[in-house]
């Protein structure tokens, strides 16, 4: 049994826990508002105006980072079904000295959500991976190198889905990637599109 004062608290805590400020973490689903505090507060994002839904930074010209979130579904342009609700986040990383890779893009997704949703991620059912064999067979065929440098995957965890893109260079090496996330409801919006390029 916990003593008398740790007990009070536990209470108190319980009674006025909505009333004081939680560590946000905003995520596709959430306000506009919501989703502009947890970037101000997120010190990996941080914008430099604040409630902007846009960050981005450069070390050098050869070095770049940029997140966004956006009432749009992902893929194709539609009407965004409730323009105060966040439906999409996504980060893109540039990195002509390093490379970027699937692993980085992970990496990255961590450093930003924290550790749920990078679980939530590395768990999540791949629902598809791109090139497929016919669209390297294309690619060959009508000399469309941009259709097998694009390698991506579409992910769906528990809490949400996940699409992971690099496009490599004609050496193989990947100097920029991204990272959409989005609500479960919109992956199959994007996996139509991605199945009829």
């Amino acid at each position: 049994m916990f003593p008398l004062r740790i007990r009070l608290l536990l209470c108190l805590g319980m009674i006025f826990s909505p009333l004081i400020p939680q560590a946000v973490q905003a995520l596709p689903g959430q306000s506009r508002e919501v989703v502009s505090a947890w970037m101000e507060a997120n010190p990996t994002l941080k914008p430099a105006v604040p409630g902007r839904l846009v960050v981005e930074r450069s070390n050098t010209p050869a070095q770049r980072f940029r997140f966004q979130a956006t009432i749009v579904p992902p893929g194709r342009i539609t009407e965004p079904p409730d323009p105060g609700v966040i439906r999409t986040e996504l980060f893109s990383l540039y990195d002509q000295i390093n490379g970027v890779t699937r692993e980085r893009l992970g990496e990255t997704l961590r450093l930003i959500y924290g550790t749920e949703i990078y679980q939530d991620f590395l768990q999540g059912e791949v629902v598809y991976s791109y090139p497929t064999a016919a669209m390297l067979e294309l690619s060959r065929r009508q000399n469309l190198p941009l259709v097998a440098a694009q390698q991506g995957q579409l992910r769906l965890g528990n809490r949400f889905a996940y699409w992971v893109e690099v496009t490599e260079t004609d050496r193989g090496i990947a100097y920029n990637g991204r990272m959409t996330i989005l609500l479960r409801e919109d992956l199959e919006k994007v996996l139509t599109e991605l199945q009829n390029r």
